[in-house]
């Protein structure tokens, strides 16, 4: 037996590695980042374009 054969390799997928399950929840906090961000622009966008209210006046008009 020569040396290489004696160190086990641990294998780059399968039970012992996060890298898929990392990749996974990095896509999908990706995604959601996305999506919130995409909903938000809109949001602002659609109050943008709404008229605003007349400005109010805070005394009521002097009548006799």
């Amino acid at each position: 037996m020569t040396k290489k054969d004696e160190t086990p390799q641990a294998p780059a997928t399968g039970n012992g590695s996060w890298a898929g399950a990392a990749a996974i929840a990095g896509a999908a906090i990706g995604s959601a980042a996305v999506a919130a961000a995409l909903l938000y622009a809109s949001r602002r966008k659609d109050r943008a374009d709404k008229p605003k209210a007349p400005i109010v006046p805070t005394l009521p008009p002097e009548t006799d």
